[in-house]
């Protein structure tokens, strides 16, 4: 946790991993960010995966570091809470992050009747309002397409939920571009930032769209293969996976020293024409070629071998291991000062991660766990929306709200 966005108000309405994410980026870098929820948790709550006891881990993951109320946005007057927490007055506040639909009682428009200079940031799945997800998205980009083994025709999802994860980090920068931009000209806006517009723009940054257009078809799978440059996964003498890549011309030619591949290398290249350590493409061209010698020189080698000899080379590598084995690792998590162990709402304690950059020479803050769920009830309708004790006890009459023991 840093202090860089103290004393900014975020409400967050939303579910799942795009609009959380935006949230939790905020919280990290020291926002006040207050989550409301259905009582009883939104479609979210108890989401994999989940604990021995029924606990969502997801859920603790992209809630650290807020504040949450939990309200019956079924009921009129629960829908007015919301709309008057997203409102809520202040110079740092009317920041809202949304995933709910253009439409609605969550819509700009019926904000901006509470508070003109309101800044809302709405992801979608499509621009045109249609519903998307990540893996949904994702399928239609084509990706699916281009993963997995050169012969087999079969789409392959990956399981991490990228365009979730760039769209929440997007909509974290673009509320604060908005923020900037409220303080010199006092005018609010919504932010739209629909999944297919990060996926498509993003497709197209990386240059994947202007090579299929020209090309006339996308690109055709090739396995664990790096895409024009030499990178591929290569087995040891003792059965270990490892990852080469080698992109720069030193990390090219120290590959080939520490792999005693110099001269036969130097003899392709003499029959071919070609200077491998003058053009990356050329080692991707010319794969099928190189990767017979690499293979034999990983098979007499062990990793064990090979490792501190890549190091000391400044060879770019990596070992495959599973998660368990990366818990492990210094350089991953054990040990690592952007993890602490604390105890979680689901009453587990393992470690967790606080804000992903170092910002020096700020020191971090604790990380802060996720709350339980309507935790901050009572505080949010006093604090934020100015309401009386006689009034916050009518509402939990009524049911519309509910504190931290689902009452």
């Amino acid at each position: 946790m840093y202090d860089l966005l103290k004393g900014l108000r975020v409400v967050e309405g939303s579910a799942f991993v795009a609009a959380p994410t935006c949230g939790l980026y905020l919280a990290q870098m020291g926002a006040e960010v207050i989550r409301f929820d259905n009582i009883g948790g939104g479609p979210d709550f108890r989401r994999w995966p989940l604990a021995e006891n029924g606990s969502s881990l997801y859920w603790e993951g992209l809630n650290k570091g807020k504040k949450s109320i939990a309200i019956d946005l079924a009921a009129p007057a629960g829908r007015e809470i919301a709309q008057r927490l997203a409102a809520a007055p202040g110079p740092d506040a009317g920041l809202f992050v949304t995933n709910f639909p253009v439409d609605g009682f969550l819509s700009y428009e019926a904000l901006k009747k509470r508070r003109e200079d309101l800044i809302c940031v709405r992801v979608m799945g499509w621009a045109d309002g249609s519903q998307g997800m990540d893996y949904t998205i994702n399928s239609a980009l084509g990706l699916p397409l281009m993963t997995g083994p050169a012969d087999d025709p079969r789409p392959v999802n990956h399981v991490l939920a990228a365009w979730d994860l760039l769209t929440g980090a997007y909509c974290a920068f673009s509320l604060v571009s908005a923020l900037l931009a409220r303080m010199r000209t006092g005018e609010g806006r919504e932010i739209r930032a629909p999944l297919s517009d990060i996926g498509a723009a993003t497709m197209a940054n990386l240059g994947f769209t202007a090579e299929t257009l020209l090309a006339g078809h996308q690109r055709p799978r090739m396995g664990n293969d790096i895409f024009g440059a030499f990178g591929r996964d290569f087995t040891t003498r003792d059965g270990q996976t490892l990852m080469l890549l080698a992109i720069t011309p030193k990390q090219w030619s120290k590959a080939l020293e520490v792999l005693g591949l110099a001269a036969d290398v130097a003899g392709l290249e003499a029959e071919l024409g070609v200077s491998f350590a003058a053009d990356e493409g050329l080692r991707f061209t010319h794969r099928a070629r190189l990767y017979p010698l690499f293979e034999q020189a990983f098979a007499q080698r062990t990793a064990a071998d090979l490792g501190p000899a890549f190091d000391a080379g400044g060879v770019t590598w990596g070992a495959y291991q599973p998660l368990e084995a990366a818990l492990e690792d210094p350089r991953l998590y054990k040990g690592n000062p952007l993890f602490e162990e604390i105890r979680h709402p689901s009453g587990l304690s393992y470690p967790a991660p606080g804000a992903m950059a170092t910002l020096r020479p700020d020191a971090r803050g604790p990380v802060q766990a996720a709350p339980k769920l309507g935790a901050h009830t009572d505080e949010v309708l006093a604090e934020v929306l100015g309401m009386s004790a006689s009034e916050i006890g009518d509402l939990h009459d009524a049911g519309v709200v509910a504190g931290a023991d689902g009452r």
